[in-house]
């Protein structure tokens, strides 16, 4: 019986939320409305499998972030460092990156700024090093995109590339994560998988 294929998955934290938000909830629905647990979600991805039903062994989960400033906003901070440590416990690599605050803060919000670069790095970086057969991005960024495909291309049928994204309706799920034409899985992840994964922890104490 052949081993199993080595996965690993790649969180846009961010990008993963709001998708979440915008696909079950809506817009006056609480802050915890979206949030999830990673780990369990690398399980989820994990159970559906790999190329022609092949078994997968999940191997890695990391989730790349934005980390506010202890000193400009130490409450999102210390919310955000209690979420990290969750992450973190459940099995999860947090990788992340210094907000970037415009003039006009706190008016304006804080940005992420290098997140999907740093993912994107590590996504081929990694399959470079031969760390896995099959690399999934949770995330709808189209910046992702050449990522996926240099990997799908220079590995074809060595190492595999897939994305993963919330269906929200019958409409989202015919379209592609990536509006790029890149021949890859597109996990659709319905209500039913949020359920299995959610997170309602309000990590920002009173």
């Amino acid at each position: 019986m052949p081993n199993p294929l080595r996965l690993i998955l790649f969180v846009d934290a961010q990008n993963a939320y709001r998708g979440a938000r915008g696909s079950f909830f809506g817009d006056g629905a609480r802050a915890t409305a979206g949030q999830f647990d990673p780990a369990r979600l690398g399980k989820v991805i994990e159970s559906r499998g790999g190329p022609a039903g092949a078994a997968c062994a999940l191997k890695a989960v990391r989730v790349y972030t934005g980390r506010p400033d202890a000193a400009r906003d130490p409450a999102t901070y210390s919310a955000h460092m209690r979420q990290c440590a969750a992450w973190e416990a459940s099995g999860a690599t947090v990788i992340w990156r210094s907000l970037r605050y415009p003039r006009g803060w706190p008016e304006e919000r804080a940005q992420e700024k290098g997140i999907d670069v740093a993912l994107a790095i590590d996504f081929v970086a990694l399959a470079v090093e031969e760390e896995f057969d099959i690399g999934v991005i949770m995330s709808t960024d189209n910046d992702l995109a050449p990522a996926v495909e240099f990997v799908q291309g220079r590995y074809r049928g060595i190492r595999y590339a897939a994305v993963a994204g919330w269906q929200g309706s019958p409409q989202k799920g015919n379209r592609r994560i990536f509006t790029r034409n890149i021949s890859v899985w597109h996990h659709w992840l319905t209500r039913q998988d949020y359920d299995a994964v959610a997170d309602w922890t309000a990590y920002r104490r009173r």
